[in-house]
């Protein structure tokens, strides 16, 4: 913020100079930032504020934090014209007998949007140029003077951070003031000699007369209620907006204004009703008119101010610095807290502009912030403690270590894609979450798979040359509206693999899994077709004792071709929670065997249909004596077996842990289970 060093100094009791402000300033948090001295001699202030600092955004907000850095006396405005304005002889409050009512209504219907909103009226002024002391304020920090009565506004928004506006009475159709939603398509003339009409939405709240928005609330004033030469009487509006609204707003049409700037960082509704008198005495004093009585007002019941509790010794113990309670209470009091100490807790009324203060740590802050942090005590050492690593952490790394071991490169993709690109791999019954930022662009919405990211990574290299096969995987969150338009958010692995064989695409990635499974969970993932759909077709869902955790399958042509890529691919994904809720992985211990083991190979020749899973279940519900595991060696498929038919090939792995088995006695059990694999699987053996 542009500051004044003379303006400030009008609300201290004694001046400090322009290096005494910039110093104090900086060592409370509000960082100095350049200074130019202009050619009358008067100094201005480029100072930082925090975002949730906006009773810094002026002058007296800031004259408030020097006060209680240097031990000066803060010097409040009035409306008898001391202050800044204390260089004005101070004029006598013309008040009418009529009320503000008979000329002015107020309706408010949106109080969450609105909190409250005040007009007052003032009849009779004269428009014409500002007395010199008011110019000079505004020209010390850039300002250009208007007229005495924007000139006011201007001068209490630097003043007293409450930004204000003006109507002129005249060109309010109806005699009324409507806080209200804009209607669609609705048009709107702002302030500005380059302005230019803007369309309105449902999603922008305006300040309407009987006819038309007559501004964009918290952000703009508009051209058809301007005050002229010609204005004699005026509504005087002061008001407070929800600040995200106002952000909104401000950003949709690209319209940013010192008032916007102010009530996105919270305006108190209980802070109105000073800054309006404030402005309506100015007014009087240098456009002369009338005040009616009354306020016309619309809103909410104002919430009480917050009362904050601070222990002493808490502090103390917080800051690990001797601080004593009557050095607490001072700086309270300074800052404007109003505290009240009984035994050792003092009890502070938040002011309304300290909208930052909510808990006990906030008041702490400012006591360190006010006394200096040279206060708190430094050691040559310190003591830490190694915390063990987080479980999650560290089981994630495991995935990410596994993978890499396996050529897989992991990726990095943004999480914000195009409608198209959502939309092609949201699953039924979901849809895409957007967000309103038109920062976005063409990317508004939030992914809701891993694949588009791996997809365009895919065609990224492919496009610069890459030709060789390729495995990337990416660990990120995915997003996206249920039936209900809940809002979902789960952590997704995300798997992709160039495929030049479908059957040992499939089965390698199936091994990757498996071996995920083992480092993680300890545990054997099973695979079970699935309803395939338009990302995977064939698709087949992974389970892990029982629950499913993810899909594994061939990505479509249409999923391929949301970036043009045409060879097949194969792809998981993972919900990557349920696979990490089994770390760390249990592993038994168990002796070595110390018998010998016999193998054995079969060879069957079955129905293309028949699936591993299939004969694994005929196995093991028929497991033989001394069948200790079974394994997957291999499948073929040729036309020395016919087309529909496939050799599939399992070794069996007998041992008894007391002795040495004989090959006959195998050999007897291997011919029972043939039997049976024959029976249920209708299944030829090749020799």
């Amino acid at each position: 913020m542009r500051t004044s060093v003379r303006w400030i100094n009008d609300y201290l009791d004694r001046p400090a100079s322009a290096q005494e402000q910039a110093d104090a300033l900086t060592a409370v948090g509000l960082n100095f930032d350049g200074r130019e001295t202009l050619p009358d001699g008067s100094v201005w202030q480029e100072i930082e504020t925090t975002s949730n600092r906006g009773d810094c955004l002026c002058h007296f907000g800031l004259a408030r934090e020097l006060a209680a850095k240097t031990k000066r006396v803060l010097v409040a405005p009035n409306s008898k014209g001391n202050g800044a304005a204390k260089k004005n002889s101070s004029t006598a409050v013309n008040v009418a007998a009529r009320n503000g009512a008979d000329f002015i209504r107020v309706s408010n219907v949106d109080h969450q949007a609105c909190p409250r909103y005040t007009a007052r009226v003032i009849r009779g002024v004269k428009v014409g140029p500002s007395p010199e002391w008011l110019q000079e304020r505004l020209r010390d920090v850039g300002q250009i003077p208007r007229n005495n009565i924007v000139d006011c506004t201007n001068f209490v928004l630097l003043e007293l951070g409450q930004p204000t506006h003006i109507f002129d009475l005249s060109t309010l159709a109806g005699g009324q003031i409507q806080v209200r939603r804009a209607r669609a398509k609705e048009m709107f003339l702002p302030l500005g000699d380059q302005a230019v009409a803007i369309e309105l939405s449902p999603a922008d709240l305006v300040i309407a007369d009987g006819e038309k928005p007559v501004a964009l609330a918290g952000v703009k004033g508009g051209a058809l209620s301007a005050v002229r030469e010609s204005t004699t009487d005026i509504v005087l509006e002061a008001a407070t907006f929800n600040p995200a609204l106002v952000r909104a707003s401000s950003r949709r049409h690209k319209i940013a204004s010192d008032s916007s700037k102010r009530f996105e960082r919270g305006v108190h509704a209980a802070a109105i009703d000073l800054a309006a008198a404030r402005l309506a005495d100015l007014i009087m004093q240098t456009a002369g008119g009338t005040l009616c009585l009354g306020v016309a007002e619309a809103g909410a019941a104002i919430a009480p101010l917050k009362i904050v509790p601070m222990r002493c010794e808490r502090c103390r113990k917080i800051l690990g610095a001797d601080i004593s309670n009557q050095e607490m209470l001072q700086t309270l009091q300074t800052l404007g807290f109003s505290p009240r100490m009984t035994g050792d807790l003092i009890e502070c009324t938040v002011p309304p502009e300290r909208m930052d203060i909510e808990r006990e740590v906030d008041l702490i802050e400012e006591v360190i912030r006010m006394l200096g942090l040279d206060r708190v005590p430094t050691g040559e050492s310190i003591q830490i403690r190694t915390a063990a690593p987080d479980a999650k952490v560290e089981a994630a790394e495991r995935v990410r270590d596994t993978l890499a071991g396996m050529d897989f490169v992991e990726c990095v993709t943004h999480a914000l894609i195009s409608d198209s690109a959502a939309n092609a791999f949201v699953h039924a019954q979901q849809s895409a979450l957007r967000i309103e930022d038109e920062r976005a662009g063409g990317t508004p919405c939030l992914r809701p798979s891993i694949f588009p990211g791996l997809l365009t990574t895919r065609k990224l290299n492919e496009d610069r040359g890459a030709t060789g096969a390729m495995r990337l995987f990416e660990i990120a969150s995915i997003f996206h509206l249920d039936a209900k338009k809940q809002h979902h958010e789960s952590v997704s692995l995300g798997m992709m693999a160039d495929v030049e064989m479908d059957d040992l695409g499939y089965r390698a990635l199936r091994g990757v899994i498996e071996r995920l499974a083992h480092e993680i969970a300890a545990k054997i993932a099973t695979f079970t077709p699935t309803t395939s759909d338009a990302v995977m077709h064939p698709a087949a869902k992974i389970e892990i004792d029982g629950v499913t955790i993810g899909r594994i399958g061939f990505l479509t042509g249409a999923a391929r071709a949301t970036v043009g890529i045409e060879k097949p691919m194969i792809a998981a994904e993972i919900e990557l929670d349920l696979l990490l809720a089994h770390w760390p992985p249990e592993r038994p211990a168990a002796m070595l065997p110390n018998m010998p083991s016999v193998e054995r190979d079969l060879s069957l020749i079955l129905d293309n249909a028949k699936t591993w899973a299939h004969v694994e279940r005929v196995v093991l519900g028929n497991r033989p004596a001394h069948l200790e595991c079974m394994s997957f060696t291999g499948v073929y498929k040729g036309k020395q077996i016919g087309a529909d038919k496939k050799s599939l090939t399992l070794r069996l792995v007998f041992r008894d842990a007391t002795r040495t088995l004989r090959g006959e006695e195998i050999d007897v059990e291997v011919q029972e289970l043939v039997k049976v694999l024959q029976k249920e699987l209708a299944a030829e053996f090749r020799a």
